[in-house]
């Protein structure tokens, strides 16, 4: 693919992933991006630390998750340590895997059992926040260019902008709805009950913190049955 055209594909995905109903239908959108737009991208996935645990995200094939957990199990691994760093490289690559790592030399032997011959990780990060890796994988060894690298970095940061904007919008619609259950069953409870606005938040709030049940879910079990479980 020339240059023209790939500008004119990244054009088009821009606007395509802000247009996606869910964060992971953006997420889904920008692994299948990967192996249409990187020269040599077989498959793809996001690499997500959590408290030191690895989780993969919208995985292209079997592939990815296992490379994932691969690295999650022995502690180091290109993918791995773009979606940790804090600081310095947010682009780590291994050109073959027929060759010897040094820099992984626990991941590399395990990867290449795989079927793996190449793969890069690119940090997905805004000004605000880092967000996990993009992983390219690919069968061949050395299947990764200068160019191939230059569109992932490109994929990665239209990605990184669509993936933050996904999850903001998620968030903001997830706290909509749970202002409004719980100011349904409030309702329920200052009219079942006589109770002021106040008490009837402090009831739902003691309940939720007694039981150790998500406050919306609270809410929402009353708007079920017509009060308290």
């Amino acid at each position: 693919m020339d240059w023209r055209t790939f500008a004119q594909e990244m054009a088009s995905l821009a606007r395509d992933l802000l247009a996606q109903e869910s964060v992971n239908d953006t997420l889904k959108r920008i692994t299948s991006s990967a192996i249409e737009l990187v020269e040599g991208c077989d498959a793809a996935g996001i690499l997500v630390l959590r408290g030191g645990r690895v989780q993969s995200l919208a995985p292209t094939e079997q592939l990815v998750v296992d490379s994932d957990r691969l690295q999650e199990r022995v502690g180091e691994g290109p993918c791995f340590d773009a979606a940790r760093t804090s600081e310095g490289a947010r682009q780590f690559r291994i050109a073959d895997f027929t060759a010897e790592a040094r820099r992984w030399p626990r991941y590399v032997p395990e990867a290449r059992a795989l079927g793996l011959g190449s793969m890069m990780g690119i940090l997905l990060f805004t000004e605000d926040e880092d967000l996990g890796a993009l992983d390219f994988y690919s069968r061949r060894p050395g299947a990764f260019t200068e160019a191939s690298e230059t569109a992932g970095w490109l994929l990665a940061s239209h990605a990184a902008v669509a993936f933050s904007s996904a999850r903001t919008q998620a968030q903001l619609e997830e706290a909509i709805g749970t202002r409004h259950i719980v100011g349904e069953a409030m309702g329920i409870l200052m009219g079942s009950h006589r109770l002021t606005e106040d008490q009837a938040f402090a009831a739902l709030r003691r309940h939720s913190q007694d039981h150790n049940v998500k406050l919306r879910d609270v809410a929402r079990q009353v708007c079920e049955r017509g009060g308290l479980p």
